[in-house]
């Protein structure tokens, strides 16, 4: 222990979903490295958690379904027995109203359901932020085609069409007409209610923070390339996310001033945020949607990649000690680069890999692809692909120069 150290105060967290999505197994980790007794609240058997999560575990409650809210709370209540943790914690987004709704049953400190469903919520978002003086894309909250339908028609084209509760960039398209207004139209008959909103031409970052009280401790800028929409929209595509050396970069400063005007304006507590805005062609920084959550898509593994520091270990300590210990020195940009094979079926061969790894070895923290022989994934499903890799550089230019090489020249096919 450093001899300036301050005496740590044992706290007890109720972490929700502790196992799933994968990178939940890490801030459960974090948790109990700083020295938090970690009560684990999920649907997946206990033995079916991986070995180094239970370690980390004081104690777990498996529910029938935890998206089951109702339920959830009666059995959690149930469970602790009058007992009333200090934190209760929800990463996954689709747990974080749970989470909301129990620490205003059990009287915990942090945010109530009313601020969480601002992130949530993405018409409430806007309307929020707007009303701070934010700039936002025009958007309408739509439960029929009609009403999607009638907004297409007042605003014109194109649009965005997106679900009002979702996460990342599922269910998301941009519609240039009114014939390919149908088509989405038909893709969407799942999803219960949308939000509907103009369409904007520019770069699109995102802006992360680690806060205690609102106040943000670390901060970390990132870039698209390209834009998600496009990504997603085109099988062939490698995308690539940039972690910014530098989040005070001159094209970037409108938007992190924008992201801490919105997180003033939304009420943010303590936690992650993950904030997507566009940099217009005009130089406007203008508000896409924010998220009190970490990001995905292995973002924070590539923030670590890039500050040679543990987000995963930093989040907990803003959650449970109230501050963050390491500081970044911020010595590289760092890029994550997915890969999507061709064809379909399983994972049949890999070329480029051993030319790049030879050329780039000093550059390359991560190579993470599927092996041969596993099956090969759904790409519309999942932003993370096939696999990834990551480089690093202090030089942004050459950076972003070896993620494009990687994404045109590594080719992966299945069969």
């Amino acid at each position: 222990m450093r001899a300036n150290a301050r005496p740590e105060v044992s706290v007890d967290v109720l972490f929700l979903s502790p196992a799933y999505p994968p990178e939940m197994q890490q801030f459960t980790r974090g948790l109990a490295e700083v020295g938090a007794r970690v009560w684990g609240v999920g649907d997946a058997p206990l033995e079916a958690l991986p070995d180094h999560v239970r370690r980390n575990l004081a104690g777990y409650l498996r529910v029938p379904a935890i998206l089951d809210e109702d339920d959830t709370m009666a059995r959690v209540l149930a469970w602790l027995g009058g007992r009333k943790p200090d934190r209760v914690e929800g990463l996954w987004e689709v747990v974080a109203m749970l989470a909301a709704r129990l620490r205003d049953e059990l009287g915990v400190p942090g945010m109530s359901p009313d601020t969480v469903h601002g992130f949530r919520d993405k018409v409430a978002m806007k309307e929020r932020v707007a009303a701070a003086g934010v700039r936002i894309p025009r958007t309408a909250r739509a439960s029929s085609s009609a009403e999607i339908i009638a907004f297409a028609r007042t605003n014109g084209f194109p649009i965005v069409v997106k679900p009002i509760a979702g996460a990342g960039s599922a269910d998301t398209f941009r519609v240039d007409d009114m014939a390919e207004l149908g088509t989405v139209l038909d893709r969407i008959r799942h999803v219960r209610e949308v939000s509907v909103e103009e369409f904007v031409a520019g770069q699109e970052y995102t802006f992360e923070t680690i806060c205690v009280d609102g106040r943000p401790l670390f901060t970390s800028v990132s870039q698209y390339v390209p834009n998600t929409l496009i990504a997603r929209q085109n099988e062939w595509i490698s995308p690539i996310i940039l972690a910014l050396r530098d989040p005070e970069a001159a094209e970037v400063i409108p938007g992190v001033r924008m992201g801490h005007d919105v997180l003033q304006a939304l009420h943010m507590g303590t936690g992650f945020t993950h904030m997507e805005w566009f940099a217009s062609r005009g130089g406007e920084a203008v508000f896409g949607e924010v998220a009190c959550r970490p990001p995905g898509a292995n973002m924070v593994d590539l923030m670590n990649y890039a500050n040679d520091v543990d987000l995963f270990r930093e989040w907990a300590r803003a959650v449970v000690h109230r501050r963050v210990e390491a500081q970044p020195t911020r010595p590289y940009n760092a890029a994550i680069i997915f890969k999507r094979a061709k064809g379909r079926g399983r994972i049949a061969g890999i070329s480029g890999l051993e030319r790049f790894v030879s050329r780039y070895r000093p550059f390359l923290a991560r190579v993470d692809l599927l092996p041969i022989g596993a099956p090969r994934r759904n790409w519309k499903q999942t932003f993370l692909s096939d696999g990834n890799l990551v480089v690093r550089h202090p030089d942004r230019g050459a950076c972003l120069e070896m993620a494009m090489e990687a994404a045109s020249t590594i080719a992966m096919w299945a069969e």
